[in-house]
């Protein structure tokens, strides 16, 4: 573990794996800015920009200083006058990214209440299935620690407002983000693992499983599997939407919850031990949350 409570990493996957006292410095604008050396024109938006656009159309793998130093037309020196290396430029991408779909402040309604909460659940898994399938390598990044920037948390405070009318216990409504952040990224992911096999395989889908048939064939009519047997013809369809299916039951999960919190509190001599936190202490327990 490195002296600043990161974790170690050499492959640049991990998020808060690099420098983070200068990830943080970068993400929040207080490190010290290059004052002479670098190419003029260079800044830490451009690289950052560049290293995004490097990601999503090849990969985080492709991702490097001297890439980005071709791209931007400068030495790769240059760039780590900016930045130091590629840990903590991954720190930066990934705060740019999750700040893409947020409205900025002045687009924000002034004294507009929160739209209905099953309308923010919607909308916040739709945003993010959006955002990973633009930026596919967010789903090779290991999030477990990281680092906080604008954009995160702008993003935890617009679902938190969005969430308040569900009436529920703080954790439980980080746990709501949880639950619909986890069910997206699963789904997600499971259509880039397979575009991938197909990028690396050169079969089809309809190719695999052709080559598959016979030897299923065989086994569903072994009577081993009666359960398999008896499935319908379009249990596996590609037109079934396991994305709606599975967001409109996580809702219907939520409405069940809220009506319960609501049905405690108006129950004389009960309580639902509803709890909200002020500004102090809120970082310490914003980062227990990763």
């Amino acid at each position: 573990m490195a002296k600043d409570g990161s974790t170690a990493a050499t492959d640049g996957t991990a998020t808060g794996s690099g420098d983070l006292a200068r990830s943080l410095e970068l993400l929040w604008g207080t490190g010290d800015r290059p004052s002479r050396g670098p190419k003029p024109g260079l800044t830490l938006d451009r690289i950052v920009t560049a290293a995004v656009a490097v990601a999503d159309a090849e990969g985080l793998a492709a991702v490097s200083m001297r890439r980005l130093s071709t791209e931007l037309g400068a030495g790769t020196m240059s760039l780590y006058r900016y930045v130091p290396g590629k840990a903590e430029l991954l720190d930066l991408m990934l705060d740019r990214v999750l700040g893409e779909p947020l409205p900025t402040d002045a687009e924000r309604p002034v004294d507009e209440p929160p739209a209905d909460w099953r309308a923010s659940v919607d909308t916040m898994a739709r945003t993010y299935l959006d955002n990973l399938r633009r930026h596919p390598w967010l789903l090779k990044i290991n999030q477990a620690r990281t680092v906080l920037g604008p954009s995160a948390l702008r993003g935890l405070e617009l679902s938190l407002t969005a969430l308040r009318s569900m009436g529920l216990r703080d954790p439980e409504l980080i746990s709501v983000i949880i639950t619909v952040n986890s069910f997206v990224e699963g789904l997600a992911r499971t259509r880039a693992d397979a575009a991938e096999a197909v990028r690396e395989t050169g079969l089809s889908d309809q190719e695999f499983w052709d080559n598959q048939r016979p030897y299923l064939e065989r086994a569903m009519l072994s009577g081993a599997y009666p359960m398999m047997a008896g499935l319908s013809e379009d249990t596996f369809s590609a037109e079934f939407d396991h994305f709606e299916f599975g967001l409109r039951r996580l809702i219907a999960g939520f409405e069940a919850l809220v009506e319960e919190r609501t049905a405690e509190r108006a129950t004389p001599g009960t309580t639902d031990g509803t709890t909200h936190g002020t500004a102090d202490g809120t970082a310490e327990r914003t980062a227990a949350r990763k």
